[in-house]
């Protein structure tokens, strides 16, 4: 099949593109991530992907726009649904660009990390398709976490501590008492 493969960065494209390869799948990529924050952490993310993608001959469709205003609109007050916006705004975009390509499916790393909520990005993966006449290809990717995370830190590739946006990289870093959340 030939796929079209959303990442999100670098490290989280290792093992999954292994797989789709291994399984004799023709692998593009698609960086399109404007829930990214700050704009500083999307071109790293950016550029770290570019750096590896070179490196394993493979292609990625890199989109010019950091929407990071289109991300905001969609999660304003509904900031713990994120994640389903989040997810829908990626896979909707990636969905129009397979179908313009004329790819048989898509898919996502997002389905490689262990921290993303598999159910629904399987759920809007298939809508998205659905509605541009393909297949969401699902894979459970996170059985290779710790390969793409060896492989990454072998590379000495960039590793972000955070999934992206603004309230990730809050929750990753500002204590839980300082954001009024009783500790556990």
């Amino acid at each position: 099949m030939k796929i079209l493969l959303h990442i999100c960065c670098g490290p989280c494209g290792i093992y999954p593109v292994q797989t789709l390869r291994r399984d004799g799948h023709e692998v593009m990529g698609f960086f399109y991530n404007p829930n990214i924050h700050p704009y500083l952490e999307f071109v790293r993310r950016r550029d770290t992907l570019a750096e590896w993608a070179g490196s394993v001959d493979l292609p990625v469709i890199f989109s010019r726009d950091y929407d990071l205003e289109s991300f905001l609109r969609e999660v304003v007050f509904r900031e713990s649904e994120r994640c389903r916006f989040c997810y829908h705004l990626r896979l909707q975009a990636a969905a129009k660009v397979a179908r313009r390509g004329k790819f048989d499916a898509l898919t996502t790393t997002l389905l490689y990390s262990k921290f993303q909520k598999h159910d629904l990005i399987s759920r809007i993966g298939q809508e998205a398709a659905a509605r541009e006449g393909m297949a969401f290809y699902y894979q459970d990717f996170r059985e290779g976490w710790q390969e793409g995370i060896r492989i990454s830190k072998e590379r000495g590739m960039y590793r972000q501590p955070y999934c992206g946006c603004i309230y990730s990289e809050r929750d990753r870093f500002q204590p839980r008492h300082d954001r009024g959340v009783p500790e556990v």
